[in-house]
């Protein structure tokens, strides 16, 4: 999982070794993450939509209340983007509830559509500015990738939500079949950066949709996802599967 370890410190529990073609060291990861959201963020929903087909917002919905979201819960949307989980869980969560996105890329958060019904503000995963057991609900849309340290991460999430609270993780995850496996990649890889021409106004967008392959092919196997949930102090850790391709982690504290 890309650990580094010194005489002091812990294992990095990374989700994934660090990437050369992409950035030379651990240490700049958040960086390059944060220069290429920010670069590509206008495109990102016009993106996402032409990938998915038009289908995303309701895989979305229905994925979360598969998680246990319901009406009138308090929701943490982390690496929430342009809102487009936080959107989701609006539309569940009522006015009785409320939804509260944040995410480190500013140019993220100021290409969500608007005026925005959700709170969203500018941090981490890694540190988030919120008190304990604050939340009912936290959800994680398709970026445990981007993600520094997972017990680090997951400890936060995990102090951050109420006894009994519910943590989220959505992810594109390698199918088992080898030869779906291959056309996922070829779909992911090739087509999607090619496609993504078409809606782009940014010349890094086929970068990123590259990017994300990579990220989805170098990442910890689902069975070290749900170690790090049970290692931090989770309940109940489980992985639901969805077109064979889609993970949906769920866990209590």
């Amino acid at each position: 999982m890309g650990a580094t370890e010194s005489p002091n410190e812990a294992p990095l529990r990374a989700p994934h070794p660090v990437l050369p073609a992409y950035y030379e060291r651990e240490h700049d990861r958040r960086g390059f993450l944060r220069e290429l959201f920010d670069s590509t963020s206008p495109d990102y929903e016009p993106t996402e939509r032409l990938l998915s087909f038009g289908t995303g917002a309701r895989y979305r919905r229905d994925a979360l209340l598969r998680a246990g979201l319901a009406p009138g819960m308090r929701v943490l949307d982390v690496a929430t983007g342009t809102g487009l989980v936080a959107r989701a869980a609006l539309d569940i969560v009522g006015s009785a509830g409320s939804v509260i996105g944040i995410d480190p890329s500013r140019g993220m958060l100021q290409s969500a559509p608007g005026p925005a019904p959700a709170v969203l503000i500018q941090g981490t995963g890694e540190y988030l500015p919120f008190a304990d057991s604050g939340f009912d609900f936290l959800s994680l849309g398709f970026a445990l990738r981007h993600l520094a340290d997972l017990d680090t991460v997951f400890a936060e999430f995990r102090r951050v939500l109420k006894p009994g609270g519910i943590v989220c993780l959505l992810e594109i995850t390698l199918p088992e079949p080898l030869w779906l496996r291959a056309l996922l990649k070829l779909y992911m890889r090739g087509v999607a950066p090619l496609a993504a021409r078409l809606v782009a106004r940014r010349a890094d967008t086929p970068r990123l949709m590259r990017y994300y392959w990579d990220t989805i092919e170098a990442c910890v196997p689902p069975a070290g996802v749900l170690e790090a949930l049970q290692r931090t102090g989770f309940a109940g850790a489980d992985r639901r599967v969805v077109a064979r391709c889609f993970s949906e982690y769920t866990a209590r504290r």
